[in-house]
């Protein structure tokens, strides 16, 4: 029996989590359940709940971004479909990076009897369906651009709640695998989203209903089986805009664990996408690849991604097993990082279709393993207990902000310093550089 477990006053000292913050008590004096350290393994059910969320989540995603969005452009105008494509793509991304941190920061602080993650996982999953199924009708390009910056705030708001899920729930040890498969479950649903946009054949509106389906039907065995504590109202902080602001600037100086894990995951996104942005033409104008092999570019960027995909289904599953057998994770997130980056290099130095296929592989390898363990590592770093939700938010800024940068920095190594050879030399750098930065982390080993 615990102090936690007694009648009486609170505790002479202040409860405080593994990093030193104190940690809200409730009405006996004990650590509230919504904000104590998971100890017990998540079961099966629970898991596999997770990773529906996740499937569906991106099977919304990613069948319009990879097709469906395109189709509806083409729609519209096809002399303007690049910059349809470009405005409405664009007005998306801006809305993730806020959505993200912003959504999850009000699911810390939502005291609902459903829990403190529940609630947002189920009505972002609504809000993005309905406005998938409203992009389906979009009778021009205004409102289609406001429809999918819906569809990705909904999206973000259920997928912030359900990444801050894993920590609340999951104990350090199991991370590692949960993680994993989490991550499976993103690579499975982008899989999905192109399954759908192909299977639809060029109907965007029948594109879109299917992917509304997918998103809530991800969300169904979650929403039953989510074992998500409740948040007591009296443990809440007041809240205070200013307060509420200022809280999603992390300083460095005081969290520099937190600081230097989301440079090394901004560092190595920034490197993969520098990486995957300009296949289909380094295919096209360095591989040759219809005149050597008689494939289609477009045709060989799918076979690329395919294996890619396999190879991060795989090692995200078993790099994250392997990490929480060890007890570590920084070892498998360095070497998961230089892998990344070798395979950035048999890109540059080997522009041949075999060589295109080695480097897949080996990216997509290095890739999922990160995804996996890098997460975990994340979960042990982040500042307080009570506000997971937005802190993992702002660390999901560093997977969208290298969206943004990553074509800023290719686009000069193509046109004008030395084409793909430099451009993938300069994506192992940068992600070998996301290596090096992982040493300075001090709290996890």
């Amino acid at each position: 029996m615990s102090l936690s477990d007694l009648p009486g006053s609170l505790p002479e000292r202040p409860v405080t989590d593994p990093f030193g913050n104190q940690v809200p008590l409730d009405a006996r004096g004990g650590p509230t359940t919504a904000l104590a350290e998971p100890v017990e393994r998540v079961r099966s059910l629970w898991v596999t709940g997770v990773v529906l969320v996740n499937v569906g989540i991106n099977a919304a995603f990613f069948g319009p971004i990879q097709v469906l969005l395109g189709q509806q452009a083409i729609h519209f105008d096809e002399g303007q479909k690049e910059a349809i494509l470009a405005l409405v793509t664009g007005c998306g991304a801006a809305v993730s990076l806020v959505a993200n941190p912003l959504f999850g920061a009000f699911s810390d602080r939502t005291a609902s009897r459903f829990g403190r993650r529940v609630p947002w996982v189920v009505l972002g999953a609504i809000l993005g369906a309905a406005a998938l199924v409203a992009l389906a009708g979009a009778p021009n390009v205004a409102v289609m651009t406001i429809l999918w910056c819906l569809v990705q705030a909904g999206c973000n708001g259920a997928y912030a709640a359900i990444t801050a899920a894993i920590p609340d729930r999951v104990p350090v040890p199991q991370r590692g695998t949960v993680g994993g498969l989490a991550a499976m479950g993103q690579t499975v649903g982008i899989l999905a989203g192109a399954v759908i946009a192909s299977v639809v054949s060029g109907n965007f509106a029948l594109g879109y209903i299917v992917c509304a389906a997918a998103l809530l039907a991800g969300v169904v065995l979650y929403l039953f089986k989510n074992d998500d504590a409740p948040l007591s109202a009296e443990t809440r902080p007041p809240f205070k805009l200013w307060t509420f602001v200022k809280g999603f600037w992390i300083s460095p100086v005081r969290y520099p664990d937190f600081a230097w894990a989301w440079l090394t995951r901004f560092l190595v996104n920034v490197g993969n996408h520098m990486v995957t942005l300009y296949l289909l033409f380094f295919l096209k104008d360095a591989v040759h690849l219809e005149e050597t092999q008689g494939i289609k570019p477009e045709f060989g960027v799918l076979i690329l991604t395919g294996l890619y995909a396999v190879m991060v289904i795989v090692t995200s599953v078993v790099g994250g097993a392997i990490s929480d057998r060890m007890g570590k994770r920084k070892p498998l997130v360095i070497i998961s990082s230089i892998v990344i980056s070798i395979a950035s290099l048999i890109l540059g130095f080997d522009p041949t279709w075999t060589g295109a296929i080695a480097g897949a592989v080996v990216l997509g390898i290095g890739f999922g393993a990160y995804l996996a363990v890098d997460f975990a590592l994340i979960t042990q770093v982040l500042p307080t207990a009570l506000d997971r939700g937005r802190d993992l938010g702002v660390i999901n800024v560093a997977n969208s902000l290298p969206q943004v940068i990553a074509p800023l920095i290719a686009y000069p190594f193509v046109a004008f310093w030395g084409g793909y050879v430099s451009l993938y030399v300069a994506a192992a750098v940068i992600g070998l550089l996301g290596a090096v930065f992982v040493v300075k982390i001090k709290g996890v080993a």
